[in-house]
């Protein structure tokens, strides 16, 4: 009764449009109220203590590196410099925005905040040169995604505060998923090229390769920065996100000088926005998933499930559909923290590594971003290029089999997500 009242609460609460953060705080405290032996007060001790959660604070930081480097020209120059690298390929412009979509998600964490500061530039430039809008809108739309995936991604850290499981290693899981999505997609567009003739750019001279790749350089160091100090031990994923944001700034302000001290105000107000609202959201998420976890709801599904005889392979079947359903309701951060407590230890249980799930959730809510009628990207696509909502979510359908195919792939080649944790013996 408890379990049905919870989810009865939470969806129609959602249904009559209450925002999703005040519908997972109102449904757990209606539950604890009616149904518990718990009080109201070991609410707000939660809602307090999540806010002082060491783990999250990764999450302004990343969020506030990223609001400078998308204002201070960083995109625009890994772009130039993954245009030179391989524009002159067939296919070579959305190529090159693929390339630069990888790059970019490897210092904002963000797949929304890699699709409007790539596609804001790259999808005029792609028409321009002779692409459809549909074709430059669904290549975007679909590499952005990569900003979750590929490390730091703030929908990890999330999963990481959620299941208590380490974030450097569930960073370093997804990397080699992470380049061979953005692999994957720069093969398919090569081939659609070659088969539809498409223009390739004038080969870039080495003299213009080299002065892209000069004045891209202090975008790309912030990624060794950040992967190379988590994984040397010089500093915590946290500490990694604060580091990431004041050099983001000093790259920005001191060296691109592509914005003023004036300007200062407008980023940190913007990157302060987005992190309530994420922040809001994942503190009424905890205390949904403190309700689920005292009313020991998480281990009556699992002795449920164990009970059933589900094997690894069928129960990672209906996980990837139970993802994709909700993928398309509501946003990543929610999902894993009303999800993750509850599928953990089924996990757990029946011997997937916890690591494996984390990057099996994020492929799935990168899948739920393309998806309507709740997909982040499509909403950042049609703003950045104008279309409407409909006409992006046909541009962007194809791509979905290429993306459904990798899912599948991450799902049942485990290798895949902790060959190279493991290899370099991660605990």
């Amino acid at each position: 009764m408890t379990i049905a009242f919870l989810f009865v609460a939470l969806f129609a609460l959602m249904a009559i449009g209450v925002p999703i953060a005040i519908s997972l705080g109102l449904s757990s405290a209606l539950t604890i109220m009616l149904f518990s032996q718990d009080s109201l007060q070991s609410l707000s001790i939660k809602l307090f203590a999540t806010a002082d959660h060491y783990t999250l604070l990764a999450i302004p930081f990343f969020l506030l590196a990223g609001a400078f480097m998308t204002s201070g020209g960083v995109a625009r120059r890994l772009i130039n410099f993954a245009n030179a690298s391989v524009g002159h390929i067939k296919g070579g412009l959305p190529i090159a925005s693929v390339l630069a979509c990888v790059l970019f998600a490897a210092l904002s964490g963000s797949s929304p905040a890699t699709v409007a500061a790539v596609g804001s530039i790259v999808i005029a430039g792609m028409v321009r040169s002779g692409y459809t809008r549909s074709f430059a809108t669904g290549v975007v739309c679909n590499a952005g995604t990569l900003g979750i995936l590929i490390p730091p991604s703030i929908v990890m850290v999330v999963y990481a505060a959620a299941t208590s499981t380490s974030v450097g290693k569930l960073f370093m899981a997804g990397v080699v998923p992470g380049v061979l999505l953005g692999v994957l997609l720069m093969v398919a567009i090569y081939v659609i090229a070659r088969l539809k003739d498409m223009p390739a750019q004038p080969r870039a001279s080495f003299g213009e390769w080299l002065t892209a790749a000069r004045k891209s350089i202090w975008g790309l160091l912030l990624i060794v920065i950040i992967l190379g100090g988590i994984y040397s031990g010089l500093f915590t994923p946290t500490e990694a996100a604060a580091v990431a944001a004041v050099y983001a700034a000093f790259v920005s302000l001191v060296i691109y000088r592509d914005i003023g001290i004036r300007e200062c105000p407008r980023v940190l107000l913007d990157a302060g926005k987005l992190s309530v609202v994420l922040m809001f959201i994942i503190a009424n998420a905890m205390l949904f998933a403190h309700v689920l976890t005292t009313e020991q709801i998480p281990q009556t599904i699992t002795q449920w499930v164990v009970e059933q005889g589900f094997s690894p392979i069928t129960f990672l079947l209906v996980l990837n559909v139970l993802l994709l359903v909700a993928g398309s309701f509501m946003e990543p951060s929610a999902i894993i923290l009303i999800l993750a407590p509850i599928l953990f230890p089924i996990a757990t249980q029946l011997g997937i590594d916890p690591i494996h799930l984390g990057v099996i959730m994020v492929v799935n809510m990168e899948i739920g971003l393309l998806t309507p009628p709740t997909g982040l990207n499509l909403f950042v696509a049609s703003a950045v290029t104008g279309q409407p909502l409909t006409t992006v979510i046909r541009a962007v359908a194809p791509w979905l089999i290429l993306m459904f195919a990798f899912l599948m792939l991450v799902t049942y080649w485990p290798a895949l997500s902790l060959g190279l944790p493991n290899w370099l013996g991660m605990p």
